[in-house]
């Protein structure tokens, strides 16, 4: 399997676990993900749940390969149901991000309450690059957390960015060496131990609720452009040139 889950301590701990693709995620691992979270949401022993991946890989986003021949045909889809457990999940979420997080193992961290990264890591959202919109409304969080013009250097441009701008910007709340990075965010999963936790879900149903519905109509149209995308002419070089590896070439289209 390639999403390992554990519960230790009152954490459970969803972990990728794919280093010879990189983590990256296929459908199957998107319901995994969201059936842990459904569990753990469920387990009154847990208090916090912990996401990480591989040392030197969080996540380097979807598959590209599964992606072409699994492709999301509606919301209700497995990566969609993914989204919006972790959206609608009501105990803390913590994220190790334990290297390279990719197109959507950056947007998730939108939705994880903390967010550690370690110094080797390295975000991007290169969805304009594949012909794709951006996903888990990153096209309304981002320019939130970063400004106008600063997102559209990551959006439009797909511009990578280091660890310590993911700090400044509000994605991350801290830098710790690759090492100390997961036991670092599994203590502060662990503090929630000797938090009342009913006090701990209504305050983040607080923090989150206002914008709780925009955030859910801006998945869904992401969502439908993103469908669409999948299938233009112009997503299709930029898939046929990654499988090529080679550039793509949109100089044709207009």
């Amino acid at each position: 399997m390639s999403i390992k889950t554990a519960t230790l301590n009152g954490v459970a701990t969803i972990e990728i676990a794919r280093p010879e693709k990189k983590n990256a995620l296929t459908q199957a691992m998107y319901q995994a993900m969201a059936d842990a979270i459904h569990a753990a949401q469920a387990d009154g022993a847990v208090r916090a749940l912990l996401l990480t991946g591989q040392p030197g890989i969080f996540t380097s986003g979807n598959d590209i390969e599964d992606f072409m021949q699994r492709p999301p045909q509606s919301e209700e889809s497995a990566v969609f149901q993914f989204m919006k457990t972790l959206l609608g999940c009501d105990k803390p979420v913590i994220a190790a991000v334990t290297g390279a997080a990719i197109g959507i193992g950056t947007t998730m961290l939108l939705h994880c309450d903390f967010v550690y990264v370690s110094d080797e890591a390295r975000l991007a959202m290169p969805f304009v690059g594949l012909g794709l919109v951006p996903e888990f409304a990153s096209s309304l969080l981002v320019p939130e957390l970063m400004g106008a013009r600063r997102a559209a250097e990551k959006l439009l441009l797909g511009d990578p960015f280091t660890p310590e701008q993911a700090v400044e910007c509000g994605i991350a709340n801290a830098v710790l060496p690759a090492g100390e990075v997961v036991n670092h965010a599994r203590r502060i999963a662990e503090r929630f131990n000797t938090l009342p936790p009913g006090a701990v879900r209504d305050s983040k149903r607080l923090m989150h609720g206002p914008r709780r519905e925009r955030v859910l109509q801006v998945i869904s149209e992401e969502a439908q452009l993103f469908g669409q995308r999948l299938r233009s002419p112009e997503a299709m070089e930029a898939f046929q040139a990654f499988f090529q590896k080679r550039q793509p070439d949109f100089s044709r289209f207009s």
